[in-house]
Order: structure tokens, then C-alpha cells, then sequence
């Protein structure tokens, strides 16, 4: 199976920075996510918002990105949020309890009007 690096864009909505991810979030992945949250951080927003709508496979690597992410986000008083996980990775924000420092939010639209 070949590695589908990441892919990451940043737009703005309703005041919130969202990284639209695509692809794996692994070892591979730690440059793309690093630049694009740095890229949101320059617009200054009080959320972020990381949309995992495109993303097919999250390894133990890459939830520890996304842990370094949190840390980041809380550091600097900004929230952040997810949307679009699939069940599993639902499930395996629980169980790391990923979910108790992030809200997790079953689409955009929903974690845009901060409704779970």
C-alpha cells in the first residue's frame, strides 16, 4: 500500500482558521501539518479548526502531531477543534483521551456553529 502524504489547505470561516487535511497523518506528515498551523496561526484566530474529512489513516505518530498541535493551540489560548473523523478515529480520540482537550464534531457545519 503506498503512503498518501498529507495535504493541507487553509481557509477562514466565520473568524475560525480550518485546516482542510488530506491523506495520512504519520511521520511523513509532521513538515505539511507544522507549516499550514503556522500559516492559520499568522491570522490570528481564536479556534482552529482541523477537518479530517479527507484523511484515510492516522497512525500513533500522527496523533502525537496532533497532541503537539494541542499543545501549540492551548500555549497560545487559542481552542482547538476537530471535524469529520470517522468512527474509528472517534473511538481512538476517546480512548487517548484526545476528545476530553478538543472538541470533536461529526461535520464542518456543526463545528462551525459550536454545536456537537
Amino acid at each position: 500500500m503506498a503512503v498518501r502524504h498529507l495535504n493541507v489547505e487553509v481557509r477562514r470561516e466565520d473568524g475560525i482558521a480550518v485546516l482542510d487535511l488530506e491523506g495520512e497523518i504519520n511521520g511523513f506528515a509532521e513538515e505539511a501539518l507544522s507549516a499550514a498551523y503556522a500559516e492559520a496561526e499568522k491570522q490570528d484566530p481564536k479556534t482552529i479548526l482541523l477537518n479530517f474529512e479527507g484523511v484515510d489513516y492516522i497512525n500513533s505518530t500522527g496523533i502525537a502531531l496532533i497532541v503537539g498541535l494541542l499543545a501549540r493551540a492551548r500555549a497560545s489560548h487559542r481552542s482547538l477543534l476537530a471535524c469529520n473523523l470517522s468512527e474509528h478515529y472517534v473511538e481512538i480520540f476517546n480512548i487517548t483521551r484526545l476528545s476530553d482537550f478538543m472538541n470533536v464534531f461529526p461535520d464542518e457545519e456543526s463545528a462551525l456553529s459550536g454545536e456537537v
